[in-house]
């Protein structure tokens, strides 16, 4: 595991511990000394730990005239013993929500499996963001499913073509009018 980096191709437009509203502002990165693991494997020392044991992140991209952020995650994601979820949306996603983001892609490429309790944290996220939206992409079909059974499925918009994009290959405004597009014809209206 300690070979999977974060994707840095957008280092060049955003880099989150430059960015004074990020809540990694002024984080240090060692690329020699591999700190974090999970369970008893090592991980890559550029993502971040953002309170969970089991599960890492690394905010990509943040675009706050537009109100969105690109978030990419390695790990378990276990709400059942670490309460992730709780995590997430207390020290990270509300700090973003006050700087206006209300857009948010999750890539879960890495995420290898999830482990649920009560969805009131993603019920609250959900309203919160108002005119907003949380979209998942690439999210392992075994993880998906286990969403679906937690019942927390419909605080996302997933599936179909957002579990199958090359979101590798698109600029970060390119990729996000792509996904928005898939949105708003998911949900039916336009922000």
């Amino acid at each position: 595991m300690h070979f999977i980096e974060p994707f840095y191709n957008w280092r060049g437009y955003y880099i989150a511990s430059e960015d004074e509203a990020s809540p990694f502002y002024n984080r240090q990165y060692s690329e020699f000394e591999f700190e974090n693991r999970i369970y008893n494997y090592l991980i890559h020392p550029q993502w971040d730990h953002f309170g969970s044991p089991t599960l890492f992140m690394k905010v990509i991209y943040i675009d706050y005239d537009s109100g969105y952020a690109f978030i990419e995650f390695i790990g378990e994601w276990n709400d059942a013993i670490e309460n992730d979820i709780m995590i997430l949306k207390r020290d990270i996603i509300e700090s973003m929500m006050n700087q206006g983001i209300n857009k948010f892609i999750l890539i879960g490429e890495n995420v290898l499996n999830f482990h649920s309790s009560d969805d009131c944290y993603y019920e609250e996220w959900f309203e919160e963001v108002e005119e907003g939206w949380i979209a998942t992409i690439n999210f392992h079909e075994h993880v998906v499913k286990e969403f679906v059974a937690a019942n927390i499925d419909q605080y996302f918009v997933f599936g179909g073509e957002l579990e199958e994009i090359e979101w590798r290959t698109y600029l970060p405004s390119n990729l996000f009018s792509k996904i928005e597009s898939l949105v708003n014809k998911r949900i039916g209206s336009t922000y």
